[in-house]
């Protein structure tokens, strides 16, 4: 972590489930002077605890964490510290994502494979009170910021709540699971699991853990 002479560091909270991107992103950090990490959380709980013990000004987001799920995060943050800062940093594809990122609250969206500089510029335009997004994902935010269901991959028109349902599914976790890491009810678990078939034409279960693993390796989200 950075320490200032006669300054007051503008505070950054890194929330990531793995060790090496949170040592890697606080690398890049520590290139600033006047930036600092004041701390770092790789699930939901452990991310509100730090924030309130830490008071950051920019709170760092993956999409996938430990057990838990970026966007409910970055909700949270929101409606419980409205004055903190949020930028997703994911590795998954912002075509699906950044628009659901921004509706919840994050100021911004950039893909950890964007490099050094462009992670810093994030930052950077996040600090000053802007929005980051790439420049081809733009355009394609400004007209599906106003629309309630984003067009696009089929899965793009699940809620946030359902698509975090139906990745679980594709990991091959159980209701009871799911159940436990979404704190919801068995019961709210097959509602969902119903929605989600329906929006993608689906009939059974089964065709939900396939379309969901098929879907999840196809964006590099299962090794």
């Amino acid at each position: 972590m950075n320490s200032n002479a006669g300054t007051e560091a503008i505070k950054l909270l890194i929330v990531d489930d793995h060790p090496l991107v949170r040592s890697g992103i606080q690398s890049i950090i520590q290139m600033e002077p006047d930036l600092t990490v004041c701390g770092e959380a790789e699930d939901h709980d452990e991310a509100m605890a730090a924030i309130a013990e830490h008071g950051p000004d920019l709170v760092l987001v993956d999409i996938s964490l430990k057990d838990s799920n970026g966007l409910s995060l970055l909700k949270d943050i929101k409606q419980n510290h409205p004055d903190v800062l949020t930028l997703a940093v994911s590795m998954h594809d912002e075509y699906t994502y950044a628009v659901r990122c921004l509706k919840v609250g994050a100021k911004g969206y950039i893909m950890k494979q964007a490099g050094t500089e462009k992670i810093l510029e994030a930052i950077r335009c996040v600090l000053g009170g802007k929005t980051y997004l790439s420049e081809g994902m733009t355009q394609i935010a400004l007209d599906q910021l106003g629309s309630e269901n984003p067009v696009g991959s089929p899965v793009e028109i699940l809620s946030n709540r359902e698509l975090e349902l139906f990745q679980l599914t594709g990991q091959g976790k159980e209701i009871a699971e799911i159940a436990k890491i979404m704190n919801i009810s068995p019961r709210t678990v097959e509602v969902h699991r119903s929605h989600i078939k329906k929006k993608l034409g689906l009939r059974t279960s089964t065709d939900i853990f396939q379309t969901s693993y098929e879907w999840l390796k196809q964006n590099g989200m299962l090794p």
